[in-house]
């Protein structure tokens, strides 16, 4: 849960690194929230005629600033620019990959820090 509410903290934050933890931890709970909130409307009969979750689209409709700004930071974090999540097959490797020792060009390594 910290790594839910630290990612919110640096809402729109586009500078600096993400380790491949807070990244991944953010998108599991996301997924899992979306999930349950598909859940309720399902289990409650609140789902419109087009079977979309509203409940979930506005949620990530809330947190898809935070979303992309922490992938931004991991990309930063393998010594990629950020706009390197537009490429599908190599945003995800390079989002897999572990972080680059020490500092580089876009600040320290946040594992030396924590």
């Amino acid at each position: 849960m910290n790594w839910y509410f630290q990612v919110l903290k640096k809402y729109a934050v586009f500078s600096g690194r993400a380790r491949r933890k807070e990244y991944w931890m953010f998108l599991i709970f996301n997924l899992s929230v979306c999930f349950v909130l598909g859940f309720i409307e399902g289990f409650s009969g609140i789902t419109p005629k087009g079977n979309h979750s509203v409940l979930g689209r506005i949620y990530v409709l809330a947190v898809l600033i935070p979303i992309i700004a922490v992938a931004i930071r991991r990309m930063h974090d393998t010594d990629h620019r950020g706009w390197w999540i537009l490429v599908p097959i190599v945003s995800w490797v390079f989002l897999c990959l572990d972080s680059t020792p020490g500092n580089n060009r876009f600040g320290p390594n946040p594992k030396a820090i924590s």
